[in-house]
């Protein structure tokens, strides 16, 4: 028996009982037992709006769990893709990734500036730098 139902039944029992209520203990018994109806009314609220809350953080959960999925989907790829390279633009300073088949063609256009990128594939220099010049530069 839910709550709402046993105040209720509670106060079918006091009508029963022939309480006056005007007499003082009447009155408090009657506004015990509309507190109690309140509360009940109230507790049955917050069950409805925590049934409510539960199914939105489920579907959160869910969603969470697709993007985790994506997340780690990717990460896996990124990890099986031991050819791919990034090196910097000495013209813009720009971030360059790309794979081997660049490395075989000896050069890469820069995505920011433009400048053509040439690859010296012997290693770096005794400077520690990358071995490569931009075309049209007198590096």
């Amino acid at each position: 028996m839910e709550i709402l139902e046993k105040v209720a039944y509670m106060k079918g029992l006091a009508e029963g009982l022939g309480l006056e209520t005007k007499s003082k203990e009447g009155k408090l018994f009657t506004i015990m037992m509309d507190i109690l109806d309140d509360m009940a009314l109230e507790l049955q609220d917050i069950r409805s709006e925590q049934g409510d809350l539960e199914a939105a953080l489920d579907a959160v959960s869910e969603d969470l769990s697709d993007v985790e999925a994506c997340v780690f989907e990717m990460d896996s790829e990124e990890d099986d893709d031991e050819g791919v390279y990034q090196t910097t633009c000495p013209n813009c300073e720009e971030d360059i990734f790309f794979d081997e088949s660049v490395l075989e063609d000896g050069a890469v256009e820069c995505p920011g500036c433009g400048k053509k990128l040439e690859f010296d594939l012997d290693g770096p220099d005794e400077d520690g730098d990358d071995n490569f010049t931009i075309e049209g530069s007198d590096d």
